[in-house]
């Protein structure tokens, strides 16, 4: 099958969302990142669209004033609707790619999907930018379509800087879905892209809490001082 990527859905905000959305944006992607409805919203706030909006739209805002830039151009914001999961979930029915960017935790992200499913148009294809969590616990309960259709792209922060990009297939996911990812990530988004076993942490990161753990042990063990760690590493 041939995936045509125009439209694409960040669900999460945050440093990354937000971060990822941007540089969609910078390659001409329509974009709609959306993310919860605040928590401490009084009654009269919680009938302002504003104030049902106040965290997406100040992570867009926070994104454009990043240093490094997070966009090519301020006016690629343009590009970017944002929304939250209560209002707006419609606006991810025709998105080519909607790719998951909150919290770490298990639970969140599979009753997310399970929203997403029933949403998503056929052929989409979905991704979870987790940094740890295994793929195939993040599919578990979902269609084999969803299955097929699903997989790990794990970018790094600041996402339109840093060059690797984690591609996490599972034991349920198209080849092809595997092979798109792994070319759009190195033409599109202009990364080096890497195949990744569902391991956790995967890669990058597995690589990295061994090498922290291993300073910890060295630091103890030779009784160094913060700055000579530093000076070192």
């Amino acid at each position: 099958m041939k995936y045509n990527i125009r439209k694409a859905a960040v669900l999460g905000s945050g440093v990354m969302g937000s971060g990822i959305a941007c540089h969609l944006a910078n390659i001409g992607l329509e974009v709609v990142m959306l993310d919860i409805v605040p928590f401490d919203l009084n009654p009269e706030e919680k009938s302002n669209t504003a104030q049902r909006n106040r965290i997406v739209n100040g992570a867009l805002k926070a994104a454009i004033k990043n240093k490094p830039a997070a966009l090519y151009k301020k006016d690629f914001a343009k590009r970017i609707t944002t929304g939250n999961f209560e209002d707006d979930f419609d606006k991810i029915a025709d998105a080519d790619w909607i790719i998951e960017v909150v919290i770490e935790k298990l639970d969140i992200k599979q009753q997310l999907f399970e929203r997403v499913e029933a949403i998503r148009k056929e052929g989409a294809l979905i991704t979870s930018n987790t940094s740890s969590i295994p793929i195939k616990m993040l599919v578990e309960g979902r269609s084999d379509d969803f299955r097929a259709h699903f997989c790990g792209t794990h970018f790094f922060n600041p996402p339109r800087y840093m060059r690797l990009l984690e591609i996490i297939p599972h034991e349920g996911c198209k080849q092809d879905v595997i092979d798109f990812f792994m070319d759009y990530g190195e033409r599109f988004l202009g990364k080096q892209t890497v195949l990744c076993k569902d391991t956790p942490a995967f890669i990058a990161n597995r690589i990295g809490v061994m090498s922290g753990s291993r300073m910890f042990e060295l630091t103890e063990k030779y009784g160094f001082k913060i700055e000579e760690v530093d000076a070192l590493t």
